[in-house]
């Protein structure tokens, strides 16, 4: 059996075996420059004595965490001017007052609790029931689905299917797949706090696509040509501005960060990372003031006034730090490390690493979220063919399912909290 075959369904035409995705082929491109740059220097020399301080090879060397209290500034205030429209905070000190367990919107709380699944190389979503740990059904939705995203009032999740430009609405109340919606190159999906867009974010193509919500109609286009690999965001406490990194930035220069004017939908600020860094998700702390954004070759988390948007340190974590998710009591961020094959678990009010949860016998946890009330993280394993869910009192990993050979952007729905900022659930 091909790996592109799937006893879960009849048997399709073979695919070939080497069909590079969309970042597979920039990739490609990226080292092939790097291998002519490379000869050139064989022959020609070296440009000078700054060359190896900044070659590729050499790893960001670690920051030490400088404050917990982010300084002033006029850009991104936490409480000032809020986006107009975007419902009120329930907190001063929390953004997630909302998502206790139990406290779901109207549309989650019709859900039928499920696990979704996208797997990048057979192109299916698989369906896991959490009560009984096993797979309900997978099927097909086109080539290389990321990430499965709830919409901003949860009424439909979002298949992300990159290579077939398209996203499938899933009925959450059943689980069914409705017709595509066609939309380029849809790596990732975002919501604004004010519900009046959505953001797709066309990593390929370098733009961040505000559409409508509900229909994906485009309204605007933001082209961000110096954001390589445009990925994964977050929103400050007020929802004027959002963060988003720049995975692959680090291949024509050094890893950076892009903030944008939510509002007037433009680009306002570039913050440079460390020479290698490749940014990858972002997590907002509970108190609004600062953005923690993980990285894949640094090896731990990066953190970023929310306030002013400086960076103010960094905490090393484990080898291939990526998914960032918050505690359901809002004490802690899991990092998932994918890898060392662990988890790191940092308490907010120290900004410490405070326990490391491996995977026996190795592993590779990925995207994910936490279980309604809090007691199960549960993690795509992306070269593993499985999904973990660790305890998260004990960080012992308590089930291991297996499912397609890429799993990604795994959903666990329904969340807890008034709405919906994409991703596999951003709640608020």
């Amino acid at each position: 059996m091909s790996d592109f075959e799937d006893p879960g369904r009849p048997p399709e035409a073979p695919r070939p075996r080497l069909v590079l995705s969309r970042r597979a082929r920039l990739l490609v491109l990226a080292l092939a420059i790097v291998v002519t740059l490379i000869a050139f220097l064989t022959l020609h020399g070296s440009p000078g004595p700054d060359h190896n301080a900044t070659s590729t090879s050499t790893p960001s060397p670690p920051h030490t965490f400088l404050s917990p209290t982010p300084g002033t500034g006029a850009t991104g205030t936490v409480d000032d001017d809020p986006l107009p429209g975007m419902p009120p905070p329930l907190s001063a000190t929390n953004v997630y007052a909302a998502d206790t367990p139990g406290n779901f919107s109207a549309n989650a709380q019709k859900a039928r609790p499920l696990i979704y699944v996208p797997d990048t190389l057979s192109g299916d979503v698989y369906e896991i029931d959490p009560s009984t740990d096993s797979v309900v059904r997978h099927f097909p939705v086109g080539r290389d689905p990321q990430h499965v995203v709830p919409s901003y009032d949860g009424s439909t999740l979002w298949v992300t299917v990159d290579e077939s430009d398209t996203l499938v609405p899933i009925d959450p109340t059943t689980g069914d797949p409705g017709p595509a919606v066609p939309v380029a190159d849809p790596y990732n999906l975002y919501f604004t706090p004010d519900g009046l867009h959505a953001i797709v974010v066309a990593e390929a193509q370098k733009r961040l696509d505000f559409r409508d919500p509900k229909t994906m109609a485009l309204q605007n286009s933001l082209s961000v040509p110096s954001c390589g690999g445009v990925n994964h965001m977050d929103f400050t406490a007020n929802g004027r501005y959002l963060l988003a990194t720049c995975e692959f930035a680090y291949l024509t220069g050094p890893g950076r960060l892009i903030v944008v004017d939510v509002a007037n939908e433009t680009l306002v600020s570039t913050i440079t990372l460390g020479p290698n860094s490749q940014p990858q998700d972002v997590k907002l702390s509970p108190d609004g003031k600062v953005f923690y954004v993980s990285d894949l070759r640094d090896d731990g988390v990066w953190l970023i006034s929310a306030i002013n948007f400086q960076k103010i340190g960094f905490i090393p974590t484990g080898a291939g730090a990526h998914g960032l998710y918050v505690s359901r009591n809002q004490q802690e961020l899991y990092v998932s490390n994918r890898s060392a094959g662990s988890v790191s678990v940092i308490s907010f009010a120290t900004n410490t690493v405070v326990a490391t949860w491996k995977i026996p016998g190795g592993g590779s946890p990925d995207m994910g979220n936490v279980s309604n009330d809090g007691s199960l993280l549960w993690l795509a394993g992306r070269f593993n063919n499985v999904i973990y869910a660790f305890n998260t009192t004990t960080g012992a990993v308590v089930a291991k399912i297996p499912v397609g050979a890429g799993p990604h952007g795994l959903c666990v729905w329904p969340q807890p909290g008034r709405y919906s900022l994409g991703h596999t659930g951003i709640m608020r």
